[in-house]
C-alpha cells in the first residue's frame, strides 16, 4: 500500500510499515516543516493515503476533495504504549484494502470510514 505518513508518525511506526511491505514516503524524510495543505498536495500529486495523528486534516481531505486514489487514516490511539501502538496500527492499515477514497479514524476498538467526496 502506498502511504504518506505525516511528520508526527513515530520512526519506528515508519520502519515497521516498510517492513510490512507498505511503500511508505514520510514528510520527515522528504519534506520536513511543509504545511497541512501541502501536505495533503503531496497525497494527491503521489496517489498514497495520508497517515496522521493531526484531527485537522480531516477538514482538509473534504474541503480539497481527494481524488480516489487518495485518502486519510486519523490515528486516535494512545501513544504512551509505542510497541502496542506499532503492533496496532501495522495490523489495522494491513488489514483493509479499501483505505482509498475513504477518511478513516482508528481508535482502540473499532475502524470508522466515511467516504470523501468525489472530485
Amino acid at each position: 500500500m502506498k502511504l504518506l505518513a505525516n511528520e508526527n508518525i513515530p520512526a519506528a511506526l515508519i520502519k515497521s510499515l516498510r517492513a510490512a511491505g507498505h511503500d511508505v514516503n514520510w514528510v520527515s524524510e522528504t519534506s520536513p516543516g511543509i504545511a497541512d495543505p501541502q501536505v495533503i498536495e503531496l497525497a494527491i500529486r503521489e496517489h498514497r493515503l495520508l497517515v496522521t495523528f493531526d484531527k485537522d486534516f480531516g477538514e482538509l481531505a473534504f474541503r480539497r476533495s481527494l481524488p480516489a486514489t487518495c485518502g486519510v487514516i486519523l490515528l486516535r490511539l494512545p501513544m504512551d504504549d509505542l510497541t502496542r501502538l506499532i503492533l496496532m496500527v501495522v495490523e489495522v492499515i494491513s488489514s483493509r484494502d479499501d483505505w482509498q477514497g475513504q477518511f478513516a479514524v482508528v481508535e482502540e476498538t473499532r475502524v470508522r470510514l466515511r467516504p470523501l467526496p468525489s472530485v
